[in-house]
């Protein structure tokens, strides 16, 4: 079944160039099937890119999935075009009356401030309020997951002695739950962040469950007891070149940066190991199946 984007967003033509099933909102109009209703609350400078990203991992499923984005009010980022986001963006005010089967929350580059300091972290809180009355389930991404485990349970970040940067092995901590259904027992994600979770206040939470994570990440997937929220350290939705661009980026910045470990092959600057990308697909589509499809009602207005 295919995603639901509007035609003249640059993630259609992108993803129908790589034979990804898109369709444009006025041909899914025509359906009789009601789609899986899933909002992207996109924290990240680079929007294009990240949409796309995201996009395409909810592709993969038999489902009528349709993406609505959200921006905030309260900061605008520069790295993206006002056109775009005018165009394909909605406020949170402009949704705050609707009901989603699923979110994703995602990450921003903001780890050096405390969160009461983040310029939009009222309305977030706004918004992780929202999610949590009126989604069936969340993903919250990097500083995105970092952010709700402080609002939700007082959980606190901490600076790392050096960026967290590359792709990193993970062993899976419980055998039979749905979101990571046909992953290996050992599996690969990248991380890109300054910061990380204190794992003893971790482990105080009453109802967060530990899915996944390594002695290098510490907690990398964990996920609240009725599976409302989901949280991932690291994120799984990059690209193959996204490190490589980031890295390369941080270089012509003049920082201080180590090349993403164990993602270029060899003394190489082109061959990289992409061994995370098979995973992110099951554990999205296990997502949209089985803690968004399987569990919402059809009357989004019943969600609660």
């Amino acid at each position: 079944m295919p995603i639901i984007i509007p035609q003249d967003i640059p993630a259609y033509s992108t993803l129908a160039n790589e034979n990804i099933f898109v369709m444009h909102n006025e041909r899914a109009m025509s359906q009789d099937i009601r789609p899986i209703e899933i909002a992207i609350l996109n924290l990240m400078p680079t929007k294009i890119e990240t949409e796309t990203q995201l996009i395409r991992l909810l592709s993969n499923s038999p489902l009528q999935v349709r993406i609505t984005l959200i921006g905030t009010e309260s900061y605008v980022g520069k790295n993206t075009p006002l056109l775009h986001l005018q165009k394909f963006y909605k406020t949170f005010n402009e949704v705050r009356n609707e009901r989603f089967d699923g979110m994703i929350i995602t990450g921003a580059p903001v780890e050096h401030l405390d969160f009461e300091d983040v310029k939009y972290w009222k309305e977030l809180c706004e918004i992780f309020d929202f999610a949590r009355n009126n989604v069936q389930s969340t993903i919250f991404i990097c500083w995105g997951a970092q952010a709700a485990l402080h609002y939700y349970y007082g959980i606190n970040k901490y600076p790392l002695d050096e960026k967290l940067f590359g792709i990193f092995k993970h062993t899976k901590y419980v055998k039979y739950d749905p979101l990571l259904k046909g992953t290996d027992d050992f599996f690969y994600m990248p991380h890109s962040r300054h910061s990380n979770i204190h794992p003893e206040e971790f482990k105080k939470a009453k109802d967060l469950l530990l899915l996944a994570g390594s002695d290098k990440t510490g907690v990398s997937i964990a996920r609240s007891e009725n599976g409302r929220q989901i949280y991932f350290m690291g994120h799984m939705e990059y690209d193959t070149l996204t490190l490589k661009n980031e890295y390369e980026r941080d270089l012509n910045k003049g920082l201080e940066i180590h090349k993403p470990e164990n993602y270029f092959i060899g003394d190489s600057m082109t061959d990289i190991n992409t061994v995370w990308i098979s995973t992110a697909n099951i554990i999205y589509s296990n997502w949209l199946n089985y803690y968004v499809y399987q569990v919402t009602p059809y009357d989004r207005d019943l969600i609660k």
